[in-house]
This record gives structure tokens, C-alpha cells and sequence, in this order.
């Protein structure tokens, strides 16, 4: 990976964010809020703010919908079949060590992938009912919050000095606690 390369992907990515984010921006900039002023969400998520608005939302809930199939669900399909053909690869190795070592590396990292397409996919794909204003604040807390906070330590388990590290101070922790 070279610098230019580098700077298109970056430009690329800064780019699709954009052109995602500035139809809808727009087209909630001209809502008018009659309802409540207080969000019932955990952050000011697009959902919850068009739960507040007295227009008709269905061309937003629309093109959430179409750019979350775009931007979320074809990314999502590209990723599962690319660890399709990792997995069908592992397989294919003859020796149980092998196997196992390269199944540690990345069912670690499909595990975050998971948990992050999967809630953030679930928030916004699935159709609005009057039950989900607090399934949609737990969907949110998994991809906002518990995702990035576990991320770094699914990785770092993969070392043998962090798991090491993490073993003794979860057994001094424990010999305390029985103490």
C-alpha cells in the first residue's frame, strides 16, 4: 500500500460518507418538530428524531432504507463471502494445529463484525413498531458502545503476553474474592 492509494481510499470513504449523509441531512433540516423536544434515546439518533417530527417521514424511512441496503447490507454480503472463502480455505489445511491457529485469527474478528453489521443492520433495517423505542436504545448501546469497547479486547486476547497478563490478574482477583 503506497501513499496514493492510501489517500484514495481515505478520499473514497470521505467521499461515500458524504453523499450518504447530506440528502438525509437536508431532508431533516425541513422537518418541523410539534411533538415533545426531548429525545427518548441514548444520542441524537436519526430514528428517534423522526418519531418527534409531525410531517410524513416515509420518504426518509425510505431512503434510509435504500442507502442501509447500499452503504450497510452489500459491504455486509462482501465481508460474509470473503469469510466464506476463508473458512472453505481453512478447511482445506490437513494439520489440527493449523486449522485451529487460523481459525483463532479471524473467528475473533467475525465475532466484532458480527456484532456490529448485525446491530447496525437490525437498527435501521428492521421496520419501525411501537415496542422497538427500547429495543432500538439496546441495539444502539451494542454498536455505539459495547463493540468498540470490546474490540480491542478480542484482539488483544490473540497475544500471548495479554493473555497471560489477563490470566494472573484474573486469578489474584479470584484468590481475593474467596478470601
Amino acid at each position: 500500500m503506497n501513499n496514493r492509494t492510501c489517500g484514495l481510499l481515505a478520499f473514497t470513504a470521505w467521499f461515500i460518507a458524504v453523499i450518504n449523509s447530506l440528502p438525509l441531512s437536508l431532508l431533516i433540516s425541513n422537518l418541523s418538530f410539534c411533538k415533545s423536544k426531548e429525545i427518548n434515546h441514548l444520542f441524537c439518533d436519526l430514528k428517534a428524531l423522526l418519531k418527534l417530527s409531525c410531517n410524513d417521514t416515509t420518504n426518509i424511512t425510505n431512503m434510509i432504507l435504500i442507502q442501509g441496503s447500499f452503504i450497510g447490507c452489500l459491504p455486509f454480503s462482501l465481508i460474509l463471502t470473503s469469510y466464506a472463502n476463508i473458512i472453505f480455505t481453512i478447511l482445506r489445511i490437513r494439520s489440527s494445529d493449523g486449522k485451529m491457529k487460523a481459525f483463532s485469527s479471524c473467528s475473533s474478528h467475525l465475532t466484532v463484525v458480527l456484532m456490529f453489521c448485525g446491530t447496525c443492520l437490525g437498527q435501521y433495517m428492521i421496520p419501525k413498531s411501537e415496542s422497538s423505542e427500547e429495543q432500538d436504545k439496546v441495539l444502539s448501546l451494542l454498536y455505539v458502545a459495547i463493540v468498540p469497547m470490546l474490540n480491542p479486547l478480542v484482539y488483544s486476547l490473540r497475544n500471548k503476553q495479554v493473555l497471560t497478563a489477563f490470566k494472573k490478574v484474573f486469578k489474584k482477583y479470584l484468590s481475593r474474592s474467596s478470601e
